[in-house]
């Protein structure tokens, strides 16, 4: 996939993406904010190990990237059994771009390939109640908020509250 957003991509990992996977996924504020899978600190075997694992068809996991670089990942988890028309949305973006429209143009884009590309009928994402941030951008792209899971996940020795957001293809 090779997808323009603006000045930024929405791309395949590939192996030259070792060094800025590092860089950006290094960053302790992206960790603090992403599931327990998202290792830390970030080492370029983790990075080796990614880039190996996304380009495994059928996991729709992408790059965010300039001309240049990686700067942040975006990726669908496609759901299964009684939920298989479904999947779960997550993205990082490097610190730096953070401000820009970035995240808020990827997602929209990932929302287009969820729904007519995999043909799905509903998208969620999960996060963290103190990232509002990533809240308002998937609220910017049309999501819903579902529901508040009171102390529902462990993250960096506290529970904390998650908040479930979703969007049905037919609501778009």
């Amino acid at each position: 996939m090779n997808i323009r957003i603006g000045q930024y991509y929405i791309r395949d990992w590939a192996p030259g993406d070792v060094a800025a996977l590092v860089k950006y996924a290094g960053n302790r504020k992206i960790w603090i904010n992403l599931d327990d899978r998202f290792p830390h600190p970030y080492t370029e075997t983790d990075a080796r190990e990614w880039i190996g694992v996304s380009t495994i068809e059928p996991v729709p996991n992408f790059a965010i990237a300039t001309a240049e670089e990686a700067i942040g990942g975006i990726g669908l988890r496609l759901l299964d059994g009684l939920f298989r028309n479904s999947a779960e949305l997550g993205y990082w973006l490097g610190e730096p771009y953070w401000g820009k429209g970035i995240a808020t143009a990827a997602v929209s884009r990932m929302v287009d390939f969820g729904f007519a590309d995999l043909d799905l009928i509903r998208l969620q994402a999960l996060v963290f109640a103190r990232n509002s941030t990533s809240g308002h951008i998937l609220e910017k792209v049309g999501f819903k908020l579902e529901g508040r899971m009171v102390k529902g996940v462990f993250k960096d020795g506290e529970n904390i509250d998650a908040l479930i957001y979703a969007l049905v293809r037919d609501n778009r």
